[in-house]
Protein backbone atom coordinates (compact mmCIF):
# COMPACT_ATOMS: atom_id res chain seq x y z
CA UNK A 1 0.00 0.00 0.00
CA UNK A 2 0.96 3.32 -0.59
CA UNK A 3 -1.23 6.03 1.36
CA UNK A 4 -4.57 5.42 0.39
CA UNK A 5 -3.72 3.16 -2.41
CA UNK A 6 -3.06 -0.28 -3.48
CA UNK A 7 0.38 -0.80 -5.62
CA UNK A 8 -0.41 -3.97 -8.06
CA UNK A 9 3.16 -5.08 -9.81
CA UNK A 10 2.12 -8.95 -9.82
CA UNK A 11 5.89 -11.13 -10.65
CA UNK A 12 4.26 -14.93 -11.75
CA UNK A 13 5.43 -17.81 -13.39
CA UNK A 14 4.94 -17.47 -17.12
CA UNK A 15 3.16 -20.79 -17.40
CA UNK A 16 0.38 -19.17 -15.23
CA UNK A 17 -2.65 -18.22 -16.75
CA UNK A 18 -3.25 -15.95 -13.90
CA UNK A 19 -4.91 -16.06 -10.21
CA UNK A 20 -7.24 -14.24 -8.17
CA UNK A 21 -7.53 -12.26 -4.56
CA UNK A 22 -9.63 -10.48 -2.74
CA UNK A 23 -8.35 -7.95 -0.54
CA UNK A 24 -10.40 -6.24 2.10
CA UNK A 25 -9.56 -2.50 2.98
CA UNK A 26 -11.58 -1.40 6.07
CA UNK A 27 -15.29 -1.54 5.02
CA UNK A 28 -14.51 -2.03 1.34
CA UNK A 29 -13.66 -5.76 -0.62
CA UNK A 30 -11.71 -5.52 -3.75
CA UNK A 31 -12.05 -8.77 -6.40
CA UNK A 32 -8.80 -8.97 -8.01
CA UNK A 33 -8.03 -10.76 -11.06
CA UNK A 34 -4.58 -10.91 -13.07
CA UNK A 35 -4.54 -12.27 -16.39
CA UNK A 36 -1.67 -13.56 -18.37
CA UNK A 37 -3.04 -14.09 -21.97
CA UNK A 38 0.36 -13.77 -23.37
CA UNK A 39 2.51 -16.02 -20.97
CA UNK A 40 4.61 -13.54 -18.98
CA UNK A 41 6.66 -13.02 -15.76
CA UNK A 42 5.64 -9.09 -15.35
CA UNK A 43 4.33 -5.84 -16.78
CA UNK A 44 0.98 -4.92 -16.96
CA UNK A 45 -0.35 -3.55 -19.71
CA UNK A 46 -4.08 -2.46 -18.79
CA UNK A 47 -5.91 -2.30 -15.33
CA UNK A 48 -9.12 -1.21 -14.98
CA UNK A 49 -11.59 -0.82 -11.52
CA UNK A 50 -15.04 -1.52 -11.66
CA UNK A 51 -14.89 -1.60 -15.45
CA UNK A 52 -12.98 2.00 -16.27
CA UNK A 53 -9.61 2.34 -17.38
CA UNK A 54 -7.46 3.77 -15.10
CA UNK A 55 -4.96 6.50 -16.18
CA UNK A 56 -1.69 5.93 -18.14
CA UNK A 57 0.33 7.94 -15.36
CA UNK A 58 -1.26 5.72 -12.34
CA UNK A 59 -1.01 2.51 -13.92
CA UNK A 60 -0.25 0.61 -11.00
CA UNK A 61 -2.08 2.54 -8.28
CA UNK A 62 -5.53 1.20 -7.26
CA UNK A 63 -7.52 4.20 -4.91
CA UNK A 64 -8.62 2.69 -1.99
CA UNK A 65 -12.46 3.50 -0.58
CA UNK A 66 -14.24 2.63 3.11
CA UNK A 67 -16.99 2.57 1.62
CA UNK A 68 -18.62 -0.64 2.18
CA UNK A 69 -18.67 -2.02 -1.35
CA UNK A 70 -17.71 -4.57 -3.61
CA UNK A 71 -14.96 -3.63 -6.22
CA UNK A 72 -13.83 -5.19 -9.19
CA UNK A 73 -10.35 -4.91 -10.13
CA UNK A 74 -8.61 -6.76 -13.12
CA UNK A 75 -4.83 -6.68 -14.18
CA UNK A 76 -4.06 -7.55 -17.55
CA UNK A 77 -0.32 -8.45 -18.01
CA UNK A 78 1.83 -8.49 -21.33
Amino acid sequence: MQGSNLLLDPCIPRNWPGFEIVFRYRSARYEIEVENPQGVCRGVIALKLDDQTLPDDKSLLIPLMDDGKTHRVRVILG
